[in-house]
């Protein structure tokens, strides 16, 4: 589909404001046509003698062609103008839904500035296509058609020389429309690259100042913002060509009309009125000729923006759920999905949740060509702990990021309840997982707004889950108080005596990407948020890394309740973190080299045993120092 039938469907949303508008605008049109040809007549009639009464009849009829006018004008704009606006809205809140749905390899490879200036600045350009380039173009094709009627009424040869020059114009738009795409493309793709550094910039200011690199990351803006510059000037140099050239042959064509015209008149073929009126549709016609520059610039510039948002829209989305709405929550239907061997069905009800059980069938992958997996097996009973540690680069977070398939693991190796997560609606089984990545990211809110997004989540249609409850078990199922729910998050994270000496305490604002907190309270707070979700399912990837080894005992003794009846699992690089999980994994290059409870891997003298006897010295070495 081209992307101009890919905006179709927008427009036609409107089609009743954009019909009421071209009617006013054909009133505006007719009102406005109306006056030369009423000059006409009151030329013609005042050059046989003026009167009071002439005058006052004549001027009354032009005063009133001229309030009609605008009042219709003002009513064309409001509409059109307000139906562009519309069709804006539409097409961000599109814009934004279908990025939301692009898998995550999709933001690894584009930038987070380049999807700003396109929802922003592309869109802004595509508003002026669809709105006061659609207003211009049918006013000046209306006002273009109806004067050259009636100029040719008045004197045909008279406007077939005014008409001369067309060829030149067609010309000249042909030539410079082009030129204004391209340099439009230009102008867009370097804004794009601006915004990117901008948003790094910012984003990464504390690293920018820690390495003292603020004289550099000035002169890189200054080194874009100059292309910028240099390219926005070639637009403007031929912008400055475009509207000249269109006005010097409009002026060839009135010398042209000026010179035959006042022949006319003194052999008497027209009178002096028709001449009046003659000029006053030639002046008309020169702005459809400059507006039709002027609409040509808007097309070129919103269909270069247009594509630009149409390379986003057409990126594929994350795969489509295999069982679409045959399983969605809530229905009244009963999902039963077999799996794997005849003798390991899973069953699952849409009214009752998941147990939670979590199996790892040979699972191998691969991410952009390159192994991160190797036949991996494991088999989590609902409500144990599972344990992941290994070197830096051995699959541990790629392990959990297939279970809520931010990633898609091959068919037949992830399983929940003996059920194939690629057989579970998307929305289903996100709510039955509460994570902490990584990376915590926070929201530029508040703390307690942070840590309520879990609750939202665990509250959303379909989130049912037979533990919920665990965090305020006198407060009724169907209805839990989020505050409560935070605060006991919060205290269960060991975060409760931190935000007790901020100014605002939990309603403290964290700033962008929470750059207020410390790491440490930055994990934290990523941490209360997943236990706020009370999903059957906690997945924690290194979520204490940056906490201290005497604040990590105390939040693993106060996890041991919330971990009670779910299905957990913790990766870390920390042998503390996972030593009281019911098994644990060794992974290295992507395969599993050891497994076993803690006392059982530490008596095999193995990796776990040697990174145990690592870590005891660290310790040992920390509490000495």
């Amino acid at each position: 589909m081209s992307p101009l039938a890919r905006l179709v469907p927008f427009v036609l949303r409107y089609r009743r404001r954009f019909l009421l508008g071209l009617l006013c605008l054909v009133l505006t049109t007719a009102f406005s046509l109306l006056g030369p040809w009423v000059l006409r007549f009151a030329v013609d009639d005042l050059t046989a003698g003026v009167t009071r009464d002439k005058l006052a009849r004549h001027a009354a009829a032009l005063l009133g062609l001229a309030v009609a006018g605008g009042g219709f004008r003002f009513l064309m704009r409001r509409i059109l103008v307000g139906a562009s606006r519309a069709i804006e809205y539409d097409l961000r809140n599109a814009f934004v839904a279908h990025v939301q749905r692009l898998p995550l390899a999709y933001f690894h490879a584009t930038r987070t500035g380049d999807l700003m200036s396109r929802a922003t600045n592309d869109l802004n350009a595509v508003r002026m296509m669809v709105g006061p380039a659609i207003m211009y173009m049918a006013n000046t094709g209306m006002v273009f058609v109806v004067s050259v009627a009636l100029m040719l009424s008045i004197d045909p040869v008279l406007t077939l020389a005014a008409l001369a020059c067309l060829p030149l114009v067609s010309l000249v738009v042909k030539f410079f429309g082009s030129a204004v795409y391209r340099h439009t493309e230009q102008i867009q793709a370097q804004l794009s690259t601006l915004s990117t550094v901008v948003q790094e910039g910012l984003a990464g200011v504390r690293v920018v100042r820690a390495y003292c690199r603020e004289g550099a990351e000035t002169e890189r803006f200054r080194r874009e913002n100059q292309e910028y510059f240099v390219r926005n000037a070639r637009l403007i140099r031929v912008q400055a060509l475009f509207y000249p050239s269109l006005g010097f042959i409009l002026g060839l064509a009135g010398v042209l009309v000026l010179w035959l015209g006042a022949r006319h008149v003194i052999e008497g073929r027209i009178t002096v009125g028709q001449f009046v009126a003659f000029n006053a549709y030639l002046l008309m016609l020169s702005w459809p000729m400059i507006a039709f520059g002027f609409v040509t610039n808007l097309f070129q510039r919103g269909m270069a923006a247009w594509r630009r948002m149409c390379d986003v829209l057409d990126a594929p989305p994350a795969e489509p759920d295999p069982v679409a709405a045959a399983a969605t929550p809530g229905s009244g239907a009963r999902g039963e999905i077999a799996q794997g061997a005849e003798s390991d069905r899973g069953r699952w009800d849409p009214g009752c949740g998941f147990p939670g059980g979590i199996e790892f069938r040979g699972l191998s992958f691969a991410y952009n060509g390159r192994p991160v997996l190797r036949e991996v097996s494991a088999r989590v009973e609902p409500g144990r702990v599972l344990g992941v540690i290994g070197p830096t680069g051995s699959g541990k977070s790629t392990l959990l990021a297939l279970l809520p398939r931010l990633f898609n693991p091959p068919r037949g190796t992830v399983f929940i309840d003996g059920v194939d997560v690629l057989d579970l609606p998307l929305p289903v089984l996100r709510r039955q997982i509460a994570m902490v990545p990584q990376d915590p990211f926070l929201f530029s809110d508040t703390i307690a707004g942070n840590v309520s997004f879990g609750v939202e989540a665990a509250g959303a249609p379909g989130a049912g889950d037979p533990h919920a409850g665990a965090l305020d078990a006198g407060a009724p199922d169907a209805a839990r108080d989020a505050g409560a729910v935070v605060a006991g998050a919060l205290a269960l994270a060991r975060l409760d005596t931190d935000i007790a000496g901020f100014p605002d305490g939990a309603e403290t604002r964290v700033g962008e990407r929470g750059v207020t907190l410390s790491g440490g309270q930055k994990q934290r707070t990523a941490l209360a948020r997943a236990i706020s979700a009370d999903a059957p399912i906690l997945l924690l990837d290194d979520a204490l890394s940056a906490i201290d080894a005497r604040t990590e005992a105390d939040i693993l003794a106060g996890l041991r309740r919330v971990l009670r009846g779910r299905t957990s699992i913790i990766v870390s690089h920390r042998i503390s973190t996972v030593r009281a999980a019911d098994l644990i994994l060794v992974l290295d290059e992507g395969r599993v080299v050891e497994r076993g409870a803690h006392d059982e891997l530490v008596a095999r003298d193995g990796l776990y045993a040697g990174l145990h006897r690592k870590q005891l010295i660290e310790q040992a070495l920390v509490e000495q120092g």
